[in-house]
């Protein structure tokens, strides 16, 4: 499983890529808002005062029974860049993507 806020991360670091290639090409999409759909384990440890977290559940994973529980969530984000009127993303697929 992978935490939640590895997954944002990622897409952020996908999307600042994204932008970058953009600049200087004729084509380019404006970005609007994201919706991610994923599928979450939520975590509660036994000890007192541990926090709730949330694991997206890979593909064929097993998740653990007990204090865990298997739940979908949709995030709607709105990604900004500071100073950004509008925001235009584009790229090429690297060789080793399928």
């Amino acid at each position: 499983m992978i935490d939640l806020a590895t997954v944002i991360r990622e897409l952020r670091d996908e999307l600042e890529r994204a932008v970058v290639a953009s600049e200087g090409e004729a084509l380019r999409f404006e970005l609007g808002e994201i919706e991610l759909e994923v599928s979450v384990a939520v975590e509660r440890a036994g000890q007192a005062g541990a926090k709730v977290r949330f694991w997206v559940v890979e593909t064929g994973a097993e998740v653990r029974a007990g204090a865990t529980s298997t739940q979908r969530i949709r995030l709607a984000l709105r990604p900004t860049v500071a100073g950004a009127d509008k925001t235009f993303i584009g790229g090429v697929a690297e060789a080793h993507e399928g």
